[in-house]
């Protein structure tokens, strides 16, 4: 059985999402760009590469690449199709940066619900959480300089916010001739509740607020999530989208 398969007595889920994208109380312009597909499944966050020319302009290619991506029958087509969309084009903004001398990058996370499963790609430090019965865990692992520095133990997690280089990104789409995107796959339960979010949201929101978001109210809950994270200065866009399944 593959991934993303399920099995023939599973009843079919449905989903719900809500999304909320702001500048923040410190930036000008929101370089965050959603994509938000319901009923086709596909749902995504990219963060422009703030301080560098354009970052919206990359994270705006990026999802319109995505939302060409076509939910067929196969997981693992869609997967590749969403793989093959985010290579296209971060070779044409690493060429395009090669003739400019322009710079322009955006992190992605994307996560597909296919059949009874998720699979969950990503590259830079947006994230994806999956909330159970109270209980939230990290789908995601940050490509950043301070995720190293806590991988081998040189940095406590606590001090993870603070660091000088808490916004310093490892790998993003456009910043190399080539990308590799991380993946994760799991089963799907009906109940299960999911946040894709930059980490203008992470940044001033811990995982236990996370683990009280109210699944029957998406709405309210987004709306908490973000005036919370504004009314905490919200120094960088952001952008989230919360996904339930029934």
């Amino acid at each position: 059985m593959s991934a993303l398969a399920q099995s023939p007595e599973a009843s079919p889920l449905r989903f719900r999402s809500v999304s909320r994208s702001h500048a923040g109380r410190r930036r000008t312009v929101n370089e965050d760009r959603l994509l938000e597909r319901g009923p086709q499944t596909l749902w995504a966050v990219a963060d422009g590469m703030g301080g560098h020319q354009a970052g919206d302009v990359a994270a705006s290619r990026l999802i319109e690449a995505l939302s060409q991506v076509e939910h067929g029958a196969s997981g693992y087509a869609c997967i590749a199709d969403i793989e093959g969309e985010v290579r296209r084009v971060n070779a044409e903004l690493f060429a395009e940066q090669a003739a400019s001398g322009a710079t322009s990058g955006s992190t992605v996370v994307t996560l597909l619900a296919h059949e009874g499963h998720y699979a969950c790609l990503w590259a830079g430090d947006s994230r994806a959480y999956h909330l159970r019965q109270g209980t939230v865990s990290a789908i995601t692992r940050d490509h950043s300089v301070v995720q190293e520095l806590v991988d081998g133990g040189a940095l406590p997690e606590a001090r993870r916010k603070s660091h000088p280089s808490a916004h310093v990104i490892t790998r993003a789409v456009g910043s190399a001739p080539s990308i590799d995107l991380d993946r994760r796959f799991a089963p799907i339960q009906s109940g299960d509740l999911f946040v894709l979010c930059s980490d203008g949201l992470t940044a001033c929101v811990t995982e236990d607020e996370l683990a009280g978001i109210d699944r029957h109210d998406l709405a309210a809950s987004a709306d908490w999530l973000l005036a919370t994270t504004l009314a905490r200065q919200a120094p960088d866009n952001v952008s989230f989208i919360l996904i339930a399944a029934d």
